[in-house]
C-alpha cells in the first residue's frame, strides 16, 4: 500500500478480539470468549472451517488419542462416537461445535498483514482486497500446521513419476500395485505406508532420524492416558522408562526394524523439542512381514528412484509421497510477534506459558500439545481478555484513521 492509499484508508473498529484461523484452535478461542460475553471476529482465508482437517488429511485418518483428550472446551464428544473418532466424525464435531457456540467465521478473509499501532493502542489487520480492521486484541490461531513443508532434494525435477505431499494424499487406491517411496516416518508417514499396503501398493518408508514408536494401547488402555496418569505421581524420566519397557514387550526391538530410538525418552523428548512419538496402529506388523520396506535417508532423487545417504540406490518407484510435515505461516503476515514467535513462526516459550504476548497479542494452538494444548490455550486467553473487557467500557462501532506508519 503506497502513501496516498494509506493516508486515505480507514479501518473499521471491531469490538472484542480478532481471531485469525477457523480451525479447532480458532473455534475454541471464539467459543470460550463468547461464553464470557466477549465478542470475537473469526477470520478464515479458506472457504470452510477446519480446512486442514477437511482438505489436507488422508481419508483413513482417525484421532490418535482417545476422544476425551481431543474434545474442545464446553462441548464433549457424543457417547455415540467411538474411542478414536474418524476424520469424518471429527469434522462433524467441529461443525456442531461452531453451530452450538454461534460462531460464524468470515470465510475468504485472508490476512495480509497484522501490526500493532501504538498511537491508537490497537492491532491493524489488513485483509486481501484492501479491507482494514482494528481491534484491541489479536488471537493468532492459524496453528503449527498451516503450510506443507516440501523439502528440496537434489534431482527431484528429473524424477519420472508422481511427487506429492501428504496434504494431497487421500487414499492408497490410486497407487494399487505400484511401488511408492514414502519420505518420513512420523505418524503420517507410518499411516500412509499402512494405507498403501491395504490397497496392494509396495511402499518403502524413508527413516532419516531416530524415532520413538509406542503402541496406541497397552492392556486395552490408551498409552497416552497411562502416561498422563503416571505423570501425576512419578517424574518424567521414570515414566519414560516404564513406557519403553512396556513398548518393548508389546512391539519388540524396533531398532532391528530400522527404527532406532532416541536416547532421550518419548515424553522428555516431547517436552524438550515438541517431537511427538509415533503411536502404532498396525504399521509395525507390516514392516515385520516385509510388506513395508524401511530405507535410510535420501541423498538425491534419480529419474526412477533415489540414491540414499549410505550409498545404496532404490529404483523403479512409480511415485514419491512426502510425509514431511507442515510449518507455521505466521512470519508471512504477523509483523509484531517477536516476543512470542521465532523467525520460523514457532513459540519461544514452552507450554503452558506460550499463549500470551505484549500489546494484546495471544496465540492458541502453538503449544505443540495437539488439541489438548489448544483447549488449554483457549481457556487461558478467554479468561485473560475477559478480565480486561470487564475493566473497560464496551466500545461502540466507529471508524478510525489508520496511522501511516503501520
Amino acid at each position: 500500500m503506497d502513501k496516498e492509499q494509506a493516508e486515505g484508508r480507514r479501518a473499521t473498529w471491531v469490538p472484542g478480539a480478532v481471531i485469525v484461523g477457523a480451525g479447532p484452535s480458532g473455534l475454541a478461542a471464539a467459543a470460550c470468549l463468547k461464553a464470557r460475553g466477549v465478542p470475537a471476529t473469526v477470520l478464515e482465508r479458506s472457504d470452510s472451517l477446519a480446512f486442514t482437517w477437511r482438505h489436507r488429511m488422508y481419508d483413513r485418518l482417525a484421532l490418535h488419542l482417545p476422544k476425551r483428550f481431543c474434545e474442545l472446551p464446553l462441548l464433549p464428544f457424543s457417547d455415540k462416537y467411538p474411542t478414536y473418532p474418524s476424520k469424518k466424525q471429527f469434522l462433524f464435531y467441529m461443525e456442531e461445535y461452531a453451530a452450538k457456540a454461534g460462531i460464524t467465521p468470515r470465510f475468504g478473509a485472508s490476512v495480509e498483514e497484522a501490526a500493532f499501532d501504538a498511537s491508537v493502542g490497537a492491532w491493524i489487520v489488513r485483509l486481501a482486497g484492501g479491507e482494514v480492521l482494528m481491534a484491541k486484541w489479536l488471537v493468532v490461531a492459524t496453528g503449527e500446521n498451516a503450510e506443507p513443508h516440501i523439502p528440496e532434494f537434489p534431482g527431484m525435477s528429473q524424477f519420472g513419476g508422481r511427487v506429492m505431499h501428504t496434504c494431497d494424499y487421500k487414499s492408497g487406491e490410486e497407487f494399487a500395485g505400484k511401488k511408492v517411496l514414502v519420505v518420513g516416518c512420523g505418524n503420517s508417514g507410518m499411516e500412509v505406508s499402512l494405507d498403501l499396503c491395504r490397497y496392494g501398493a509396495k511402499p518403502s518408508m524413508v527413516v532419516r532420524n531416530t524415532v520413538h514408536v509406542l503402541p496406541r494401547e497397552m492392556l486395552r488402555l490408551s498409552t497416552f492416558g497411562i502416561a498422563m496418569a503416571l505423570l501425576k505421581w512419578f517424574p518424567v524420566q521414570l515414566v519414560d522408562r516404564l513406557l519403553l519397557a512396556a513398548a518393548h514387550l508389546v512391539l519388540g526391538d524396533t531398532g532391528q526394524l530400522g527404527l532406532r530410538r532416541p536416547k532421550t525418552g518419548p515424553i522428555e523428548l516431547k517436552n524438550l523439542t515438541g517431537k511427538t512419538p509415533v503411536l502404532d496402529v498396525g504399521t509395525l506388523d507390516h514392516i515385520k512381514s516385509g510388506k513395508i520396506k524401511v530405507v535410510g535417508a535420501v541423498k538425491e532423487v534419480t529419474r526412477r528412484g533415489a540414491r540414499l545417504a549410505d550409498g545404496k540406490e532404490e529404483q523403479q518407484f512409480d511415485a514419491i509421497i512426502l510425509a514431511t510435515g507442515y510449518r507455521s505461516n505466521v512470519p508471512s503476515w504477523l509483523k509484531d510477534g517477536g516476543d512470542v514467535f521465532t523467525r520460523e513462526g514457532t513459540p519461544k516459550a514452552r507450554f503452558p506459558n506460550c499463549w500470551k504476548g505484549r500489546n494484546g497479542l495471544y496465540t492458541v494452538g502453538f503449544s505443540q500439545r495437539g488439541l489438548l494444548g489448544a483447549s488449554s490455550d483457549a481457556l487461558s486467553v478467554a479468561i485473560d481478555i475477559h478480565c480486561q473487557w470487564r475493566e473497560r467500557e464496551r466500545p461502540t462501532k466507529n471508524v478510525f484513521q489508520v496511522n501511516n506508519s503501520v
